[in-house]
């Protein structure tokens, strides 16, 4: 058997850790990108804000310990993913209500420590900062280790295994940030309202799509990532009709605006 030069060997070796390395970056920007631009532009300069998004990522923490418990608890179901998944979901939902109880009991505080009263007296801006805060450690959660074994070393693909599963992976991550955005926004409005129906399409809507994600077992990546790109779309919209806004305005916001070349005028000839 003929063995391939070492030179070979040694560029094939970088050229394959050149790849992962590019699909570390690729899938880590695709799945936080957007948050973190979100984060950068509407919650970075406001200390209250920052505050508000660590606690919900506290909170968000929180549910994933008592899940932790209860997966530990119950011995004869700690091979059942499913049993985990679902009382994880419904933890999560009920962290998110604990959350905003707190913050309203906390709301006369906040406005004595804050010279943005905007941040208090508009609770969608709360419950956007509150969602935001849920979605990224969300994702961090589910991704960050994803994210370590793309690096290498090998590649997804052996065995009969889809190629696609670290970009899939991303894809999901991101579209669950966005969702704990927009149900955030939702379930803090139903609260207020006394909505019964739009709580329970948040809890309805987040447990059903967990529940999809099981699919991904047996490589059914298109039916999982339709169903998460449009329930993101659905929600997006629910959330923008909470916060007041209509699809014309979303329209509007989306049109790219005619620039106008202004000529300056000619300067008058002096008169002696």
């Amino acid at each position: 058997m003929k063995r391939r030069p070492r030179s070979q060997v040694w560029g094939s070796s970088r050229k394959a850790a050149t790849m992962t390395v590019m699909e570390f970056f690729g899938c880590g920007f695709l799945a936080f990108g957007p948050p973190l631009a979100m984060f950068i532009i509407t919650i970075a300069k406001d200390p209250i804000r920052i505050i508000i998004l660590m606690s919900s990522a506290f909170f968000w923490l929180l549910s994933l310990l008592f899940s932790s418990l209860l997966w530990f608890a119950v011995v004869p179901l700690r091979t059942e993913l499913a049993f985990g998944m679902v009382f994880s979901v419904l933890l999560q939902e009920l962290f998110r209500f604990l959350l905003y109880k707190l913050l309203r009991l906390a709301e006369s505080g906040l406005k004595k420590v804050t010279d943005n009263d905007q941040v208090v007296t508009n609770p969608h801006i709360m419950s956007y900062v509150c969602g935001l805060g849920f979605g990224m450690m969300s994702g961090a959660f589910s991704l960050v280790n994803v994210l370590a074994d793309s690096v290498g070393p090998g590649t997804m693909g052996l065995r009969g295994h889809s190629p696609y599963f670290f970009l899939v992976s991303a894809t999901l991550t991101l579209c669950f940030i966005m969702l704990h955005t927009f149900w955030g926004v939702i379930l803090f409005d139903a609260v207020d309202r006394g909505s019964v129906l739009r709580t329970l399409f948040v809890v309805v809507s987040h447990l059903a799509l967990s529940c999809l994600t099981l699919l991904n077992a047996t490589s059914l990546y298109a039916v999982t990532l339709v169903a998460a790109v449009a329930l993101t779309v659905i929600t997006g919209y629910g959330a923008l009709l909470v916060t007041g806004g209509t699809g014309r305005r979303l329209l509007t916001c989306l049109r790219p605006r005619p620039t106008q070349l202004q000529v300056p005028e000619p300067p008058l000839p002096d008169r002696q």
